[in-house]
């Protein structure tokens, strides 16, 4: 079995003790970290490899960044993402190839913040996200795309009234360039094994979300053909946001089955 998580930890020096914890309790293969919000050298490394995770990291001052922790060597593929011109310097994607297996760890942007050309580079992103995709698919490679897209797909994914009307979770372009994703030919894990289910995975802090349950579904692991058919267990650790100074997103946990 194979044991992949995600999680955005909205600052990794913040949450230190919390993913150590996760590391000590879950031990996944691989954990998928975004929003770290430091750099590289700031990156809290011993504390993970105290428990046997070794890290590799793309990391960006205050904003954004993406980490990747490993039990097992891993290698890396891609430190952004593929398709994103030179000047795009935002900390968001990170690739690795570990037990035979392509691993993209992405944290997209939201597109609510920069008006039109905030926007703009969301779908831009997206556009990117998907060809990378295609490509993937066209070389028959067994593939992974996880982490935290800012994209609500369905009104399903949401609770009512926790977004106002033309977010840029919701906007249709979003929905469009998400399902041109996923038509690429990838099954969302979580909808695979929950096809109706009232499932969340970020509470805002703001208004009580928690409390009322006022969720969002913006955390995805996207899986390639063949690793869809090894899909064993999905689980939300939706505990990890009851706990003090919690993320505003939970773990994401995917179980793949051994190939014969």
């Amino acid at each position: 079995m194979i044991k992949v998580t995600t999680w955005n930890v909205n600052s990794v020096r913040t949450r230190e003790s919390h993913v150590a914890d996760f590391l000590a309790r879950e031990q996944p293969d691989l954990l998928l970290l975004q929003e770290i919000k430091c750099e590289e050298h700031q990156f809290p490394r011993m504390a993970f490899k105290n428990l046997g995770y070794d890290a590799v990291v793309v990391g960006q001052k205050s904003y954004n960044g993406v980490a990747v922790l490993h039990r097992a060597p891993v290698e890396v593929l891609h430190p952004k993402l593929p398709g994103m011109p030179e000047s795009d310097t935002h900390a968001r994607f990170i690739e690795v190839r570990a037990q035979g297996i392509t691993v993209g760890n992405l944290y997209l942007p939201n597109g609510n913040s920069g008006g039109d050309e905030g926007y703009s580079y969301k779908l831009a992103w997206m556009a990117a996200l998907r060809a990378h995709s295609e490509s993937l698919m066209d070389a028959d490679t067994d593939f992974i795309l996880a982490g935290d897209y800012n994209v609500c797909p369905t009104d399903a994914d949401f609770a009512p009234r926790a977004l106002p009307a033309g977010d840029a979770l919701l906007r249709p372009e979003t929905r469009a360039a998400f399902n041109a994703l996923i038509w690429t030919g990838l099954t969302d894990a979580t909808r695979a094994l929950y096809p109706s289910e009232t499932l969340y995975t970020f509470w805002d802090y703001q208004a009580g979300a928690w409390d009322r349950n006022a969720g969002l579904r913006i955390d995805f692991q996207l899986l390639s053909p063949r690793l869809a058919e090894r899909l064993t267990h999905v689980v939300i650790h939706k505990d990890e946001r009851a706990k003090p100074q919690p993320s505003d997103h939970v773990p994401v946990t995917v179980k793949l089955a051994k190939t014969a």
